[in-house]
């Protein structure tokens, strides 16, 4: 097959399946190995890109997907009557990131590290699918444990949670902040 021909090819899949493909399984479909798969990928996503169209390809976790531009939504959304993401509130922004760094976590962890009861952001975070039960902690109560998914990957445009930005912990600011803070209501 030819580049172009490969390109439709792998461009009718994802647009049929409307889902993250695993580029394995594009490989095989399309015989030929990952590497020139993926490079394939990446220059079909470069091109529409380049032409401003109407759909992307994204990735998330060493998976592929067709969506529409979100530069279009506008558009779209007269025609579906759809919804702007749904908006995340301080605390649940709060709770998010702390799941998203400190993964597998659980709800106690999350609620020493914020200092208030964060059931509501959770049960929030798992309604918009951004977090899950990854299962349960081998403790006492064998309490759930918490992680992001593969919709929080999209919602924040990162391929993996490795591309979550580094956090540089400056812990002798932090204390003096904190004490500053205690020596105002002192």
């Amino acid at each position: 097959m030819k580049i172009n021909d490969l390109e439709n090819t792998i461009e009718a899949i994802l647009f049929v399946l409307g889902e993250p493909v695993a580029l394995s399984k594009i490989a095989i479909s399309i015989n030929q190995d990952e590497k020139t798969t993926e490079k394939i990928i990446r220059n079909l996503s470069f091109k529409y890109e380049q032409e401003k169209r109407g759909f992307k390809i994204i990735e998330v976790n060493n998976t592929f997907q067709m969506c529409s531009n979100p530069m279009y939504f506008e558009f779209i959304s007269k025609i579906c009557n759809t919804k702007q993401k749904n908006s995340l509130t301080q605390p649940m922004l709060e709770t998010l990131s702390i799941i998203a760094y400190k993964q597998p976590v659980t709800k106690t962890q999350i609620e020493e590290i914020r200092g208030v009861s964060s059931s509501k952001p959770i049960n929030k975070l798992m309604e918009y699918n951004l977090v899950c039960e990854q299962g349960r902690k081998e403790s006492i109560g064998k309490p759930i444990l918490f992680g992001t998914t593969n919709e929080f990957l999209k919602y924040f445009g990162f391929k993996s949670i490795k591309d979550l930005p580094k956090i540089n912990y400056n812990f002798e600011n932090l204390k003096k902040e904190a004490m500053d803070e205690i020596d105002k209501f002192v």
